[in-house]
């Protein structure tokens, strides 16, 4: 499976096997504050162009928070790391998975670099695509913490943006077809195993996402026959199958708030209920999308906490 530098920085049933959020100039995206540091190469990989993304350029989770991230991966309540030390040099990369054009998958690939622990994270993210700065934001801060994190531009290149009218979702949400979408997760599973993590001691991953990327993470790991995955962290999925959990092995974090119409909670339950090994953690008062574009005080507060949860998670699943 190749993978080339990109040009520019910048279902009820299961499938067989494309609006940046602005957020002011304080907060451009991850792409913009990058430059081409070295070039590397893995078994199968064509000249994969390297960035190096220094933690004080770089936006913070949400515009919201008041104090910084802990980025350490190592964290005790005596640390003495310093969070921009931790987290001074992240890797990112635009990247290309595949070959040909029907083929080949985009994706954000996130590196850690002082404290890399040799594992990976695949972020499928939510109906605003893989440039969106609240998901670049997210997928850093979990590198920080020593993950290899990488993001896949599900929507070739299509994400649904904020300025359409809604009468036309639908109409855009049929275009991602679910074959399509479920062929390209797949692509950017085998090149981390077969390749990114080929020399790596662990070879262990896991899966996050968020809305739309939620939905495909219950698919994803319901196909996951060969145990590929050794945890997911399910943010607010929506259009999730219930009656998919009890072919999901690994252990899965479902995080959603009670006031989300479009992940009920009924659906988490049943999947809890379902799922092996999964846990359901349910936010009083919480609505859609809270843990990664929080939009009170309130939100913040429970996004810090859903994210120590998916921290602690990751570290027991992957690491321990």
């Amino acid at each position: 499976m190749a993978a080339t530098a990109a040009a520019g920085a910048v279902c009820p049933s299961l499938p067989r096997l494309s609006l940046r959020r602005d957020r002011g100039a304080a907060c451009c995206s991850l792409a913009l504050a990058t430059t081409p540091q070295s070039t590397r190469l893995w078994p199968s990989v064509i000249s994969l162009q390297r960035s190096c993304c220094n933690a004080t350029h770089l936006p913070r989770q949400s515009r919201r928070f008041q104090h910084k991230p802990r980025c350490s991966q190592a964290e005790v309540a005596n640390s003495t790391v310093d969070d921009d030390e931790a987290c001074e040099l992240v890797r990112g990369t635009d990247v290309v998975i595949g070959q040909g054009d029907d083929d080949s998958v985009r994706a954000y690939l996130l590196e850690a670099v002082k404290n890399n622990n040799g594992t990976c994270v695949l972020l499928l993210s939510d109906i605003f695509g893989f440039e969106d700065s609240a998901t670049r934001d997210f997928a850093y801060r979990i590198s920080c913490h020593g993950y290899n994190v990488l993001v896949p531009d599900l929507f070739r290149g299509n994400p649904w943006k904020k300025s359409l009218p809604m009468d036309e979702f639908q109409a855009w949400l049929a275009e991602q077809g679910p074959e399509r979408v479920a062929g390209d997760i797949e692509t950017c599973r085998k090149w981390l195993v077969d390749d990114f993590l080929e020399a790596a001691a662990s070879k262990k991953l896991a899966v996050v996402g968020f809305c739309y990327g939620g939905g495909r993470l219950v698919e994803t790991l319901a196909r996951d026959a060969d145990a590929c995955f050794c945890a997911g962290v399910c943010f607010y999925g929506s259009r999730m199958d219930a009656s998919l959990g009890a072919r999901i092995a690994a252990p899965v974090l479902f995080v959603c708030g009670d006031g989300d119409p479009l992940c009920p909670v009924e659906t988490v339950r049943e999947l809890e209920r379902q799922a092996r090994g999964a846990k359901a953690a349910v936010y009083a008062g919480r609505g859609h999308g809270f843990a990664h574009r929080p939009e009170s005080l309130e939100d913040d507060g429970d996004a810090e906490n859903a994210f120590a949860l998916m921290k602690s998670w990751l570290h027991e699943h992957l690491i321990s």
